[in-house]
């Protein structure tokens, strides 16, 4: 029996070795293939050449961001606004979906609210973010907490109902207090569901971070696209959003990562 298993899993590796292969070249193919209409665009003539610049100035722009002191000093405000908002955003995310999964009549009154306004554009909310917390750093983190807060509180209350009940009754009967509940047993029952939504609210607590500083604001990647738009240098404003776009993906590969290594390995090593 063991050397059917092995020679079972043998013969799976390859298979999704393959799988794998294939799966990354078809994302290749299809960046190469919107490279490669973006540049014949831009080469057309079709649209103003500044509307649709040449991957060559979108990538000289962004080469000479990385020399530039302000530059810098921009993303390091837009990074620290995100990673507090973030912090924010799911850790509310997290007890409040801790808090409907564990009650069915909470879960009945409240949840539905959650997927109501969840959709709704948290941009329109800005105004009282001025008013409560002021024109500085205060309203973009706001914002971005806000953003992230939905996607997370959804994601955990939905992970809490699938949690196994045998799980619940052994903390049950240890006679954990709701904090031990929480880090001993709903946690690490559901790692990959919280990390999963802490990506999709990195996602928009950037989004709405970034809007918030393109309405108001005097430092930040947001202000700094909003700036190059104002001076018509589309091919700088482009490189930025490429930094923006890199530093997500990024960070969700990360998470994605983990996420993989920790649902790789066996209970007794969790």
């Amino acid at each position: 029996m063991t050397t059917t298993v092995v020679t079972n899993r043998a013969e799976i590796r390859p298979a999704a070795m393959s799988e794998q292969r294939a799966v990354l070249l078809t994302r290749l193919g299809i960046v190469a293939s919107v490279l490669l209409v973006w540049e014949a665009l831009a080469r057309s003539g079709l649209l103003y050449r500044d509307v649709v610049p040449s991957l060559v100035r979108i990538l000289r722009e962004f080469a000479h961001l990385f020399v530039e002191p302000s530059f810098y000093a921009n993303l390091a405000v837009t990074i620290g606004e995100v990673s507090v908002a973030i912090a924010i955003g799911g850790i509310a995310g997290i007890a409040v979906g801790i808090v409907l999964g564990r009650s069915r009549f909470l879960q009945r009154a409240y949840e539905p609210l959650l997927h109501y306004l969840g959709p709704t554009p948290k941009i329109i909310f800005f105004p009282i973010m001025i008013m409560w917390f002021g024109v500085g750093p205060g309203s973009k983190i706001a914002m971005g907490a806000l953003s992230s807060f939905f996607p997370v509180a959804i994601s955990v209350a939905a992970a809490m109902r699938e949690i196994d009940a045998v799980l619940i009754r052994v903390g049950l009967s240890f006679r954990l207090n709701n904090a031990q509940m929480v880090r001993m047993i709903y946690l690490p029952a559901m790692r990959a569901p919280v990390i999963n939504g802490i990506r999709i609210g990195l996602g928009v607590a950037i989004i709405g971070t970034l809007l918030a500083e393109t309405k108001l604001a005097n430092q930040g990647l947001g202000y700094a696209v909003i700036q190059t738009y104002a001076t018509f240098n589309m091919p700088r404003m482009y490189a930025l959003l490429l930094v923006v776009f890199l530093l997500a993906v990024g960070v969700n590969t990360v998470l994605g990562r983990y996420t993989q290594l920790r649902a790789g390995r066996r209970p007794s090593e969790g």
